[in-house]
């Protein structure tokens, strides 16, 4: 039975990538003339991916905390990472923020095609010249004042421990005087355990915390920046894992 709901949940994402690929392009065409930073062609991928997560039966995702009260107030907002899933669960938060992701994710059929047109960022994590360029686009879309999500981790952490974060997004954020905003997620690791293609049931919930000022820090700060934050996104995983337990 687990195999049929697994076949069935992954044609209606698969046909809802599709769609999202249609509803992406069509955006962008419509808005280009006035919006260069795509920022609602990248709002039509997110809602699009919100879909594709309701449209699998076995997954409940959702989110809780304090939005951002002007999405357009650029952060660099920094999140755990535990499975291929987060994207889809980080796309019901009510804000646009283009993700730095890994550059293979890019050459997948619409699914990588929608996120070259919402404007996201593609970094190949083996290449340091090319992480520096990446981090260039970040800051361009800073500048377009539109967030960017970053795994600070740099890949999933293969346990329920996080990996250090790397140091690079929080220097950027001092450098551009942007805040960092934390979140928290759990629950993504059950969608689809490791080894598998079946999904399992899972409830999965990503947590807003407070931002974190940069104001006054230098360059030289980063590494305890790269700590508190570490700290806070520990926290809120905490929480969002206590309260999908329930």
């Amino acid at each position: 039975m687990q195999a049929l709901m697994s076949i069935y949940a992954w044609l209606l994402m698969a046909v809802t990538v599709v769609l999202c690929f249609v509803a992406v392009t069509l955006t962008l065409a419509v808005t280009w003339p006035f919006d260069r930073g795509r920022y609602w062609a990248g709002r039509a991928a997110r809602i699009a991916g919100t879909l594709a997560a309701r449209a699998n039966p076995m997954l409940r995702f959702d989110w809780a905390g304090p939005a951002p009260s002007d999405p357009r107030r650029p952060y660099i907002v920094v999140s755990n990472h535990e499975s291929s899933f987060d994207p889809f669960l980080l796309a019901f938060l009510p804000w646009e923020m283009k993700y730095l992701s890994k550059a293979s994710l890019f050459r997948v059929p619409f699914f990588g095609w929608a996120m070259w047109l919402a404007g996201d960022i593609a970094v190949n994590r083996g290449d340091k010249a090319n992480r520096e360029r990446a981090l260039d686009g970040v800051a361009a879309v800073l500048a377009r004042r539109i967030s960017v999500l970053i795994f600070p981790e740099g890949t999933r952490s293969r346990t329920t421990e996080l990996l250090p974060f790397r140091h690079g997004a929080f220097k950027l954020a001092i450098e551009r005087g942007v805040d960092i905003l934390p979140l928290g997620l759990a629950g993504t690791r059950d969608a689809m355990p490791k080894g598998t293609w079946r999904f399992s049931p899972a409830r999965a919930r990503v947590l807003i915390g407070d931002p974190i000022s940069t104001a006054g820090l230098a360059t030289t700060d980063a590494p305890a920046l790269a700590e508190r934050a570490q700290a806070a996104v520990e926290a809120l995983r905490a929480a969002a894992r206590a309260q999908i337990a329930r």
